[in-house]
Order: structure tokens, then C-alpha cells, then sequence
């Protein structure tokens, strides 16, 4: 297991602080790593060659040769020339928040779509480290020589072979994220095709969102165990930090014929790398487009209502912030009385999702949200007309349904526009 060293700057006393730096020693854990030490620095700003101060630097090295550590982890994205002095000063590798959190995705990435944006976000990162590294290259090297006017190669003769080296890396990684974007492209295509054939059904769709290990796939797990039953539609649920990295859509029967759509999308986190947010863009639709997002909230953490902020920041980012939503504060069990459990508190419902405590009623919340445009009907339909009979007994609640003599009777509660598609038969 590879020994680290976790280094985090604290600008004019960051109340977050803290829980940014446990939040680093969890995600390192995550990517097998043992954090051996912890350095930090009170500082009024980073420092803008080395992000920490030239004193902290040398402890930090002697840090690293104390503990056998070989790489450093710093709570925060570097430039590019911070990343590089570091390395020199240090003499080990030098990771940021940024690259754990890319190398926690590039662990977890399943599918095709996922391993596609995972490698695309990580071009994104590597591409301008790479172009600082050829620019002072260019600065060490340019004007030397006496050949080194714009006559025939002149230029390309005073760059010397690392430098084109770089340069050549630079193109190829260019043009990988451009056939990058054509795949995730035609696979974004494939989604929409789907997407549309989901609301061609008229099913409703929910969309689980919320911070990392906040629970949002026990969740799901734990309504198709209830409602269907199914354990091959499963989704991967563990104790740890973005377990799950693929869109999963689930249909969801609680056999009263107001079923509906629950997608399971990847956690957010604070300080998630822009380039992952645009990478998993299209993965994030499902939330986009959703009839009603599920914000899953761990409420058994003391620091739940700063994750809760980040998610929301991240939904507004996506253009998600308008879609109506209830709050599930999950893992109510570990800090109130289960005899108290579930409570319901306008759009907050507290309860258990690995225990199976109030999830009939969490389902009972968002049917009264999805359905609730619902109207009620009488209806007498034709025998001629077989199909309207069999889409409303699939997508509208049926009150009371008889065969007489010319037709079939329907006292049914359904949507607005089914009302009005089917008016002629209305009673």
C-alpha cells in the first residue's frame, strides 16, 4: 500500500477546513493509499510557486524521509508550475485533489460510457500540465546558438528532443480528446433515442442525486427489494466513496398502476474537478430531465449541510436547480429514535434506507408529487377500441372497471392529457 503524506493549506481559518482535509484522508483511502502524515499551514494566501510556504516545504521533505512516504497530496487543485516546482523541491511525486479524485473514477469506471469520461476529463487535466512543462522549456532553450534565426529549421533545430517530445505528446493527446468527444457523442445520441422512448411510455421519471456515500444506490436497492423483487437489477452499493459511476434506471411498481422511473447517478463532491462535471455531463441528464429529483442527504453527518450546499451548487451548474424535489435524510437511524422513524417535515422525509425504515413512505411522498396533477374520470369505451382500454389500465388508477353490453365502463384518476386524449369517451 503506497504511504502518503496529506498537505492542505489554511486560508484566513477556513471553517471548512477540517472537514476538507478529512474529506482528502477519505478519499486517499480510497485509492488504497496510507496517509502517514498530515501537514498543514495557516497562511493568508497560497503561495503562488509552491502553494505552500518555502519553510513548510522542507518539513514537508523531511516529513516524507521520516515516514518512507513517497508521494504528497495537496487538499486543493495546483497550477500546473506549482505541481512541477513541488515535484523538484520534494523529490516524490506530487498529487493533487484533482488527480485522486480522477484516479478514484479511472478505478471505478464499468462501463464503456464511463471509461470514455474518465479519460477524456483526464486528458483535459494532463494537456495544460503538459504545455507548461514545453513552455519553460522553450524559455531555457530559445535565442541560443548561432543558427538561431527564422531561416530553414532554424526554430525546431533550438527546441531540442525533449521539447519536441512534449510537443508531439501534446497533438496526440489533442486529437485523443477529439475522437473522445465524437464517441461520447454518438453514445449521448443513443441516450436521448432512449431517453425519448422512456417518455414515450408516459412513466414519470426521479432521479437520485446528493453528495457521494450519501446512500442514494441502498436506496434504490432497497425499493426493488420491496416493490419488485429482482435482485439481477441491483446496483452496487458499499460503504466508500463514489461507488457507483454509471446511470442506473430502474422501473418502479408499487402495483397501484403509478409506477415510475428511479435513476441512480454518481455523487457529487466539494471541489469536484470541473472537467469530471463536463465529462459526465451526459450521464447527468438522467437528472436534467427528470420529473423529480431525490436529493439523498447522510443526515447522521455533522457535516450534511455544507454537502447539501455543494450538491445544490452542482445542480445549478448542470441547469437542474428548477426540478421540484424532496429531501431524503437518509441514516436518520444512527442519530434519532427509531420509534420516531419515518417523520415527514414538508419536503424532508427521515429515514433508513439500509434498514428498510420508511421507504413505503418515502414512495407514498413521491407518487403524491408526480401524480398529483391527476384527475377523475367516467368513461364508456367501445370494444372497438381495445388499446385505450389497455393503456389506461397501464397508466392511469382504475376505480372501477366493468364490461356491459356497449362498452367498457372506467371510473378511473388520470393525467391531465390522457383525460383530453380520450375526451370522446368521457361521460
Amino acid at each position: 500500500m503506497q504511504k502518503v503524506i496529506l498537505a492542505g493549506v489554511n486560508v484566513r481559518d477556513d471553517p471548512d477546513f477540517e472537514r476538507s482535509m478529512e474529506e482528502l484522508e477519505s478519499l486517499a483511502q480510497a485509492c488504497d493509499m496510507e496517509v502517514a502524515a498530515r501537514a498543514v499551514q495557516n497562511l493568508p494566501a497560497v503561495h503562488n510557486a509552491l502553494y505552500i510556504g518555502s519553510g513548510k516545504v522542507k518539513e514537508v521533505r523531511d516529513l516524507a524521509s521520516m515516514t518512507g512516504a513517497d508521494c504528497v497530496v495537496f487538499d486543493n487543485s495546483l497550477s500546473p508550475s506549482q505541481q512541477r516546482n513541488l515535484q523538484e523541491e520534494l523529490g516524490v511525486a506530487v498529487l493533487d485533489r484533482t488527480n485522486l479524485i480522477l484516479e478514484i473514477f479511472n478505478r471505478r469506471a464499468r462501463t464503456k460510457e464511463a471509461r470514455l469520461q474518465v479519460e477524456s476529463a483526464s486528458l483535459q487535466y494532463m494537456l495544460p500540465r503538459l504545455v507548461g512543462m514545453r513552455q519553460a522549456l522553450s524559455r531555457q532553450g530559445g535565442g541560443a546558438g548561432a543558427g538561431g534565426g527564422a531561416g530553414a529549421g532554424g526554430g525546431l533545430a533550438n527546441r531540442g528532443a525533449g521539447e519536441t517530445k512534449l510537443e508531439l505528446d501534446r497533438r496526440r493527446i489533442e486529437k485523443r480528446i477529439s475522437e473522445l468527444r465524437r464517441e461520447l457523442a454518438a453514445i449521448e445520441q443513443d441516450r436521448m433515442t432512449q431517453q425519448k422512448m422512456r417518455r414515450a411510455s408516459s412513466l414519470p421519471s426521479v432521479a437520485l442525486v446528493g453528495y457521494t456515500n450519501a446512500g442514494k444506490s441502498t436506496l434504490l436497492n432497497r425499493m426493488l427489494d420491496v416493490y419488485m423483487e429482482e435482485n439481477d437489477k441491483k446496483v452496487l452499493e458499499k460503504d466508500m466513496l463514489f461507488a457507483t459511476l454509471d446511470t442506473t434506471v430502474r422501473r418502479i411498481s408499487p402495483g397501484d398502476n403509478r409506477d415510475f422511473l428511479l435513476s441512480d447517478t454518481v455523487g457529487f463532491i466539494d471541489k469536484l474537478p470541473h472537467t469530471l462535471i463536463q465529462a459526465f455531463r451526459s450521464t447527468l441528464a438522467e437528472a436534467c430531465s427528470a420529473d423529480l429529483l431525490l436529493q439523498v442527504v447522510d443526515f447522521s453527518d455533522p457535516h450534511h449541510r455544507e454537502q447539501m450546499q455543494v450538491t445544490q451548487k452542482t445542480l445549478q451548474e448542470l441547469g437542474a436547480q428548477q426540478i421540484p424535489c424532496l429531501y431524503v435524510m437518509n441514516k436518520a437511524d444512527l442519530v434519532m429514535e427509531r420509534s420516531r422513524l419515518p417523520r415527514v417535515s414538508q419536503d424532508h422525509i427521515y429515514l433508513s434506507a439500509k434498514e428498510g425504515i420508511g421507504v413505503e413512505k418515502l414512495v407514498e411522498l413521491i407518487q403524491e408529487k408526480l401524480y398529483a396533477g391527476l384527475v377523475d374520470c367516467e368513461m364508456k369505451i367501445p370494444y372497438t377500441d381495445g388499446s385505450a382500454v389497455s393503456y389506461l389500465q397501464q397508466n392511469a388508477v382504475i376505480l372501477q372497471l366493468e364490461y356491459e353490453a356497449d362498452g367498457v365502463y372506467m371510473r378511473l384518476r388520470c393525467r391531465r392529457n390522457d383525460a383530453g386524449r380520450y375526451s370522446k369517451y368521457k361521460i
